[in-house]
């Protein structure tokens, strides 16, 4: 059935919502677009008259075609070489969706997002519509078809998933800024010993390469191992360059609502490296360097001011 261009610019209003939704489910911003895409294929295809709620039709079907997707998503990632880390987003970037509320900015952080991988995809899909888009359990039953009862018993077995990981602190952008350039000057010294006074006891660092890029499947663990790891990474060589294809430039960034590095060589970004901030200190460092996961954070970077320039070039 033929859409009239009400009904197109009805689904377009709707779009930067279903994408957030979908990136938060998916953790990669190609795949949500591709759910968005089908999404709107589906509702070209529906008699769209007799709808009478289309915010609640199309959340409906982006979701369930979203639950599908993690669910074939889940046998490729036991094939994947490495280890899978989601595709961060640069600030600005209008996937990242709704962050009038201290919830809605935690459902997209890069450290909510890699412990949404431990949940069933039920579970993901009742967490991120009810924690990043308030939807009453009455409507997320409807839309998972399930009883309101299940979606509560789902959510809190979800949030508590969620808790048990390492606690984030909000941090404005002017904090990140300082929080980033101290962990460069720390790593770029050339010593582990600033470095170690940075991280947390435990601390967490891991990279994802795709199989594409040079990047450790087994993260480092402890601030001693994480510190090494992270002097050896920052320290320019010929080697790097000719991975990279250039000299990397180092900015400060804010990548889902965090302080992050964002390495660029010739206006292409090659790897950003997420920080996860608590009150102890940096608690863990993931490193996406899968040029797959960096295209859009390529485009976004192209459209945007940098201020003063990189930080140091590698």
């Amino acid at each position: 059935m033929a859409l009239i261009m009400s009904d197109v610019d009805r689904f377009e209003t709707a779009r930067p919502r279903l994408e957030a939704i979908a990136y938060r489910l998916l953790g990669s911003a190609s795949e949500a677009e591709d759910a968005v895409q089908e999404t709107f294929l589906r509702w070209q295809a529906a008699d769209v008259e007799r709808i009478e709620v289309p915010e609640a039709w199309l959340t409906k079907v982006l979701t369930n075609w979203c639950l599908n997707m993690l669910t074939s998503a889940r046998a490729r990632r036991e094939t994947y070489v490495g280890r899978w880390l989601p595709e961060p987003l640069l600030a600005g970037d209008p996937m990242l969706g709704p962050a009038d509320t201290a919830e809605q900015r935690e459902s997209v952080s890069y450290a909510v997002l890699v412990l949404l991988e431990r949940l069933s995809p039920g579970e993901r899909a009742v967490y991120v519509l009810r924690e990043a888009f308030d939807h009453p359990h009455r409507e997320i039953a409807e839309i998972l078809e399930i009883t309101e009862a299940a979606s509560q018993q789902i959510y809190h077995r979800a949030k508590k998933h969620i808790a048990d990981g390492k606690a984030r602190t909000e941090i404005d952008e002017a904090a990140a800024q300082r929080i980033v350039e101290e962990f460069l000057a720390a790593a770029t010294s050339g010593r582990t010993e600033p470095l170690v006074r940075l991280l947390t006891q435990d601390a967490f660092s891991v990279g994802d390469g795709g199989g594409k890029v040079p990047a450790r499947a087994k993260g480092f663990e402890g601030a001693l191992a994480v510190a090494t790891f992270l002097r050896g990474l920052f320290k320019p060589s010929e080697a790097k360059r000719a991975i990279v294809g250039g000299t990397p430039e180092v900015y400060a960034a804010t990548a889902n609502g965090g302080p992050a590095l964002v390495v660029v060589v010739d206006g292409r970004v090659v790897a950003i490296s997420c920080l996860e901030v608590t009150a102890e200190g940096i608690a863990a460092v993931s490193h996406q360097v899968n040029p797959d996961k960096l295209v859009r954070a390529t485009e976004q970077w192209a459209a945007a001011d940098h201020g003063e320039g990189p930080l140091v070039t590698l």
